[in-house]
């Protein structure tokens, strides 16, 4: 296999596993992924998903051997590497060690928040090879950094290392190197003793705003926001607050 996945607490953890070929994603491991994320979205037992490599590489990009024997690590509906065109709707952290690059630079991209070890390198080299960077690469890094910046990063290929990745606020922690998995577990585990509902609605707002006319954000925002209020959670959160204790979230 692949892709192994595991639930640590309300985390579970997608862990892309082809460390000779540092993780780069194929065919098989593309539909794992998106298998994996069915899974996270699907589970009652877990809040938030994180998603790392073995061996110490967060992920290469396009396994190209595969690519020339024509193969195209995309999943209908899902996109590349099973997530770039439709991410999990649960919130999910990457957790990088390594290599992020080309398409797994887009897997880090489509997830809601980046954890990096400090040594981490990010980059989309795709116009070194000939190719465009379609995985999302195109679409969410100028949304994510200065659009000049993001633009002087894919005209050249360039590689950036986690510190500056942090320093504009494309990763939301550095740790040390080995620990970017403990610390998006950490963080992980921070949304996950949260409502779920509540989190999940928070995150469906935050990406579909974006394309909602400035006029109807609110009217848009209430069916989501009401179903949330109306629920057994809600009433849980309150009376944990007045009784001055630890929520016990039902998902409902």
């Amino acid at each position: 296999m692949t892709v192994h996945t595991e639930l640590n607490g309300t985390t579970f953890v997608i862990t892309i596993d082809r460390p000779d070929l540092r993780n780069a994603i194929d065919l098989a491991t593309a539909e794992a992924i998106a298998e994996a994320l069915d899974d996270l979205d699907a589970r009652d037992d877990a809040v938030a998903g994180v998603i790392t490599g073995a061996g110490g590489t967060f992920c290469a990009g396009m396994d190209l051997k595969a690519f020339l024997a024509g193969e195209r690590p995309s999943v209908p509906g899902r996109g590349f590497a099973g997530i770039v065109r439709r991410p999990p709707a649960k919130p999910i952290v990457a957790a990088v060690e390594g290599y992020a690059l080309g398409g797994g630079f887009e897997i880090a991209l489509a997830c809601d928040l980046v954890v990096a070890a400090e040594d981490a390198v990010f980059g989309l080299p795709e116009v070194t090879r000939g190719l465009v960077p379609a995985g999302g690469g195109l679409l969410r890094l100028p949304a994510k950094v200065p659009a000049n910046l993001a633009m002087e990063w894919i005209l050249t290929g360039a590689r950036i290392p986690a510190a500056t990745a942090h320093e504009v606020h494309l990763v939301n922690r550095l740790t040390a190197p080995g620990s970017a998995l403990a610390g998006a577990l950490e963080l992980a585990a921070a949304i996950g003793r949260n409502g779920p509902l509540a989190t999940r609605a928070c995150k469906q707002v935050i990406a579909e705003s974006r394309d909602w006319p400035e006029a109807e954000f609110f009217d848009r925002q209430a069916p989501l926001a009401e179903a949330v209020r109306s629920s057994e959670d809600a009433r849980e959160g309150a009376r944990a607050f007045v009784e001055r204790r630890s929520p016990q979230w039902a998902g409902r």
